[in-house]
């Protein structure tokens, strides 16, 4: 017999970053994905909406002024333990993101720029969603 599937609920991505061009460039990129997308323009901004929203994944810029990205999660995971981090980043040898995801703080670090389809940012997303997911049914 088959089994009843259990529908999982829409996930939401929150996009953090200080350039609204690249705000920009991820909302026109991603606007035909399935989840609920929010945008936040600084760390502050990104917290606040944590506070009031359930966040699944965060993709935020690692160099924002007053906080990094990769302490943006640290300190939403306080909140949200089950969050999924992706940094985007403008240095390809930076030993700390590296680090992060030997030891699972992030799931990946995205270089700057990047290209629509041939890094398949899409595709990276999705995976964290569904990274979520898994760990939410343990």
């Amino acid at each position: 017999m088959f089994g009843i599937k259990k529908k999982v609920k829409k996930r939401t991505v929150l996009f953090v970053d200080d350039d609204v061009l690249v705000l920009q460039s991820l909302e026109r990129g991603l606007l035909d994905e399935s989840y609920n997308k929010l945008i936040a323009k600084s760390c502050k901004e990104a917290l606040e909406i944590i506070r009031q929203e359930e966040v699944h994944v965060i993709v935020a810029d690692m160099c924002m002024p007053k906080m990094t990205g990769l302490e943006l999660l640290r300190t939403a995971r306080k909140e949200c333990p089950g969050l999924i981090g992706i940094i985007l980043t403008g240095y390809e040898n930076d030993n700390e993101l590296k680090n992060a995801v030997e030891q699972g703080e992030i799931l990946k670090f995205v270089p700057k720029p990047w290209k629509f389809g041939l890094l398949d940012l899409e595709s990276l997303v999705r995976r964290a969603i569904d990274n979520y997911n898994l760990q939410s049914q343990r």
